[in-house]
């Protein structure tokens, strides 16, 4: 069913119609819980909501064996089920879990969300582990490349692993879209599987976290993003390293062998709302306050700013959730809950009240069916959007998730950003789809922070026609803030900026590796290629860092990208630490400069090698 809207009819047939509708959310959002197979039920007799079968709450009272035996059964499904429709959230209530002789180690696979409901990290404490391993396809090919949608949150891990060998310590080799947010690990942290070979990863993004009790081995991550948190140590860096507002990351040094970018503080931040139980077992979601200048953590000092949300203020969806239904909850001033699953929209989730948080449990995945965008949100301020897959559908949209409906500063508010946090695209991959915009920004004063945009290289309805897709990101919006941009494959200028005052820490891009001729992938008729990125010409203030660039063109073909980046030189945009790298010995073409034609060329002549531009102009 479309989504709702008003029409002009009797006053008392709309009554009626209210009424009626507002007893189906009513009854919708305050279904009783049921505990779900293998998780113990609560301890508290406060009032539960209905997650959902996919979302697990564990207690500490209920045995580690019978914990231990649940998580696992779930790893074992989902670590190798990179496109199945199954998802899950495991949420681990307030205590401690594991102990010194008896401890609690599992690995996360594929759309699977682990967190505490603790109102701080501390609350809920893992003696073990919660590991991501390498994937292995074949003898002398194990890497960790398509360790994708996964997450890790607010909770301790005080790091326990008799008898695991090599795999002594918390492993979380991951690539894009598998955030550790919120956590605080005690003991030895690796981002890279170094025991199967040959260990290649391409991540990351770490937020709000604290590591103590030993250097974080980087290893094989070509990059990595880590903003706001405590680090006691980073091994090196491969490509491009940025660390944003963090105490204890390494110094500027962006020379080959490091690539290390440091910015001792974030202008703007607000972290992403979570899920926690109150001392008496209720649920809440906390949001909290935005951040000036900010470096370190937002809870490390004690009790953090923030407002606190109950949980009787949210409607809670399922896939089964009729549309009509979430946008009427929506549009009454309910906050919105999307659980785990796969939701077939025909018409937008419509968010447009200033405020609204739609928080997403276990990824849940909207994919359009009618060429339609799977959600729009008004010209409204401090919209707060998280922990969600945007698929393309069937047939092409326009755009997956619009903000803002209008370009510029109508309706926003920079004391009460709109957010974006861990929100991941794909067209093509998991089923065929298209879609000309992935994500478009049009509201200023807009977060992102972490965002993937994905073109697929592979999985199903992948080709240069079939998967087609030609933007990753627009922004038109002013003073518009990105931290950790994954921005790869789309088919023409992948970022477009187009907002004044903006600023991008930390970009990751591939190039399509499919394009079928140069005259098929062509900026202008004497521009060879598109930009990865471009800020446009219009634009007089913007700042860039730790910006990379990559490509490999696959098909035998000599295919050239004329640069990676393209700016207007105006003194107002600041361009630093830009690099482009030809990623293989057996490609053709490459990328011929890194920025309005200055820097160096990329190509089979010279792999795995950066060409670096420290700044720019």
């Amino acid at each position: 069913m479309g989504a709702f809207h008003f029409r002009n009819r009797a006053g008392t047939a709309l009554a009626a119609a209210l009424v009626a509708a507002l007893g189906v959310l009513a009854a919708a959002g305050t279904a009783t819980a049921t505990t779900s197979a293998g998780a113990a039920p609560a301890t508290s007799a406060a009032w539960q909501p209905d997650f959902g079968p996919n979302v697990y709450l564990f207690s500490p009272s209920e045995p580690l064996s019978q914990i231990q035996a649940t998580v696992t059964s779930i790893a074992t499904q989902q670590v190798s089920n990179q496109f199945g429709t199954q998802r899950y959230a495991l949420l681990f209530e307030p205590g401690t879990y594991g102990s010194p002789s008896d401890p609690l180690n599992f690995q996360v696979g594929y759309y699977t969300e682990v967190a505490g409901l603790g109102a701080t990290p501390g609350d809920v404490v893992i003696n073990g582990s919660v590991d991501v391993y390498n994937q292995c396809f074949g003898p002398g090919n194990c890497t960790a490349l398509e360790n994708f949608w996964r997450s890790l949150s607010n909770l301790t891990i005080d790091v326990n692993t008799p008898g695991a060998g090599c795999y002594n310590g918390e492993f979380w080799a991951v690539s894009q879209a598998a955030p550790i947010r919120r956590v605080a690990i005690n003991g030895p942290v690796t981002l890279m599987d170094y025991c199967t070979g040959p260990s290649y990863a391409s991540g990351g993004f770490i937020a709000d976290s604290s590591f103590t009790g030993g250097t974080i081995i980087n290893g094989s991550q070509q990059q990595f993003f880590v903003r706001n948190s405590d680090l006691d140590g980073w091994t090196n860096g491969v490509w491009n390293q940025v660390f944003a507002g963090d105490v204890g990351a390494p110094a500027t040094d962006f020379t080959p062998g490091t690539q290390y970018t440091n910015l001792p503080t974030n202008p703007v931040t607000q972290e992403e709302p979570f899920l926690y139980q109150d001392g008496n077992g209720n649920f809440n979601v906390f949001v909290p306050a935005v951040q000036y200048n900010s470096s370190g953590t937002s809870w490390g000092s004690g009790p953090e700013a923030g407002t606190s949300v109950p949980i009787g203020r949210f409607f809670i969806a399922n896939p089964a959730t009729p549309l009509w239904q979430i946008d009427l909850a929506l549009a009454l001033g309910k906050d919105l809950i999307l659980t785990p699953g796969v939701y077939d929209l025909a018409a937008p989730i419509v968010v447009s009240r200033p405020d609204t948080i739609v928080l997403g449990l276990g990824f849940p995945t909207l994919i359009p069916q009618d060429g339609n965008p799977a959600m729009v949100v008004s010209n409204v301020p401090g919209t707060k959007l998280s922990g969600m897959i945007f698929d393309a559908g069937p047939v092409n949209s326009r755009v997956l998730l619009q903000v803002g409906l209008i370009p510029g500063d109508f309706g926003s508010s920079a004391s009460d950003p709109t957010l974006v946090q861990d929100v991941f695209f794909r067209i093509g991959g998991a089923e065929a789809g298209s879609a000309t915009t992935s994500l478009l920004v049009n509201s200023s004063n807009t977060i992102l922070d972490d965002i993937w945009a994905w073109r697929a290289d592979h999985g199903a309805g992948v080709g240069w026609t079939d998967n087609v897709g030609d933007h990753g990101l627009i922004v038109n919006g002013n003073n518009v803030t990105a931290y950790g941009l994954f921005i790869e494959h789309y088919e023409k200028t992948e970022v477009i900026w187009r907002g004044q005052g903006g600023q991008v820490d930390f970009l990751q891009n591939e190039m399509p590796y499919d394009p079928p001729s140069q005259a098929a992938w062509m900026q202008n008729a004497t521009t060879d290629g598109y930009p990865a990125f471009e800020v446009t010409p219009n634009v007089t203030s913007f700042s860039g860092y730790g910006l990379g660039s990559y490509t490999y063109f696959d098909l035998g073909i000599p295919i050239e990208a004329s640069e990676a980046f393209e700016v207007p030189d105006t003194p107002g945009v600041q361009m630093n630490d830009l690099l482009t790298i030809f990623l293989s010995t057996a490609g053709s073409g490459g990328i011929e400069s890194v920025i309005n034609g200055v820097g160096g060329s990329v190509s089979i002549a010279n792999p795995d090698t950066p060409s670096d531009v420290v700044s720019y102009p």
